[in-house]
């Protein structure tokens, strides 16, 4: 018996890698894990490599530059991460890694959370309903800020204010921005800015940082007294992208702190070129009402001129004169219109005169006498015309025509002979040519050929 040939499945490397690779990626889909970040690498193409480990175990993991820039921290070694991903095979090598779509630091899911639930609450309750807002100041005289002094916000928002707005007065409220005991500081030093009252808004401020480092500005105590605060607030906490509970209740909320400094004060310059159109504006409106006064000037020296004897003297004698050339100029038109009717009446009797009427009479007549004959003559000329084919028309089938080709008319005591049987030999017949006539005696007569 010869053995049992077994035919060999032989993989490739790359093939091999392929499948295993299809296997992780369809075998355990999305994961979500836990651990601690070390060898974390940040190459100039923006992608992240590092080691995801916890006390017994570590995987290799790569995040690229396309989903890293969604994270709001700055990872790094040592920090505890919790990371969303796929199950992937780097061929070159042939080892297994973690594609990471996201990462947060743990207990960020808990606060986002908090944040969420917090914000419901206060959104039900009607916090951040736009008609409790209180408007800023237009230009505010004094303002306040709620911040911790060593920070770098600070700096900010004080460089703006000296920049656009130095004759504002600044008061600063320091408290903690950060840590368990911030929130209820930050309530404090908003209370003791409205029982000081001496400013016209207040800027609560803080520089960037994590969902936990910003967590204070979450509590409900901070949102109480934001709330509560008859000054206006604007809230200037983190970056653009950072939103806090803060930032809801507050009267108007900022992207950074120094945009909170901007929105909180008017611009140097916006405030001279208002100065400039109210100077402006003011002057038009002085020129306006001292050139009134000018013709309110004229108008009552005018009327008092107007009530002057002299005045009214030459005003009486211009109306005499007035009333003098109407006159005259009446009694001209009156001898115009009477002009106008002789010369209408003499017209009528001229129209109207015998010789006038006889001589129109007489051209009527002739016109109709021409009219007349020139209907007759045309009335001739259309018989004329009708008469000519009629007559060549009775000529067609006119006897005498048919006497023209050589025939002759032959009759007996007056009857047209037809049949030689209407005659005897020795009778007379009469016979009319086409030109003359003919008498002759019958000799003889022969019947028709049957």
């Amino acid at each position: 018996m010869y053995p049992l040939q077994v035919e060999k499945k032989i993989y490739t490397v790359s093939r091999l890698n392929q499948e295993v690779q299809q296997i992780l990626q369809e075998g355990f889909g999305t994961l979500w894990l836990q651990g601690e970040l070390s060898n974390f690498a940040r190459p100039a193409s923006g992608h992240f490599y590092f080691t995801l480990k916890d006390s017994r175990s570590q995987i290799r993991c790569a995040m690229f530059k396309g989903n890293n820039r969604y994270i709001d921290f700055n990872p790094d070694n040592g920090d505890d991460v919790v990371v969303r991903g796929k199950l992937g095979l780097y061929a070159a090598r042939g080892d297994y890694q973690l594609i990471v779509e996201h990462m947060e630091p743990v207990g960020a899911g808990k606060l986002q959370a908090a944040f969420e639930a917090t914000k419901k609450s206060l959104q039900g309750l009607g916090w951040f309903d736009q008609a409790a807002k209180v408007p800023l100041p237009g230009l505010p005289r004094s303002i306040g800020i709620v911040t911790s002094p060593t920070g770098a916000a600070l700096r900010d928002v004080l460089q703006v204010l000296q920049r656009r707005y130095r004759q504002a007065s600044v008061i600063i409220y320091p408290t903690a921005t950060q840590g368990a005991a911030a929130a209820p500081a930050i309530a404090r030093a908003l209370n003791r800015a409205n029982e000081r009252s001496e400013t016209d808004v207040l800027l609560l401020v803080r520089g960037g940082g994590s969902l936990e480092d910003l967590w204070s500005f979450n509590e409900v105590v901070v949102a109480e007294a934001i709330r509560e605060s008859a000054i206006p607030v604007v809230s200037g906490v983190g970056h653009e992208v950072d939103i806090t509970i803060a930032d809801l209740v507050a009267d108007l909320r900022a992207p950074t702190p120094s945009a909170a400094a901007e929105l909180a004060t008017p611009d140097n310059s916006s405030l001279r070129q208002r100065l400039s159109g109210v100077r402006h504006n003011l002057e038009r409106a002085l020129d306006a009402r001292l050139l009134e006064y000018r013709h309110l000037l004229a108008q009552s020296n005018a009327k008092l001129q107007q009530q002057h004897p002299q005045y009214r003297l030459r005003e009486r004698a211009q109306s005499l004169d007035e009333l003098d050339r109407r006159q005259l100029r009446a009694w001209q038109d009156g001898l115009r219109q009477r002009g106008s009717l002789l010369q209408a009446l003499d017209s009528r009797l001229q129209s109207n005169s015998p010789t006038v009427l006889l001589d129109r009479q007489q051209r009527h007549c002739d016109a109709l006498t021409a009219r007349l004959l020139s209907a007759i003559k045309g009335r001739q000329l259309a018989a004329q015309a009708n008469f000519e084919p009629l007559a060549r028309a009775l000529h067609a089938v006119s006897p005498l025509a048919v006497l023209d080709r050589g025939y002759a008319l032959v009759n007996s005591n007056k009857a047209i002979l037809t049949d030689s049987s209407q005659i005897t030999a020795g009778e007379s017949i009469h016979v009319r040519l086409a030109r003359g006539e003919l008498t002759a005696t019958v000799s003889g007569t022969k019947p028709p050929d049957m």
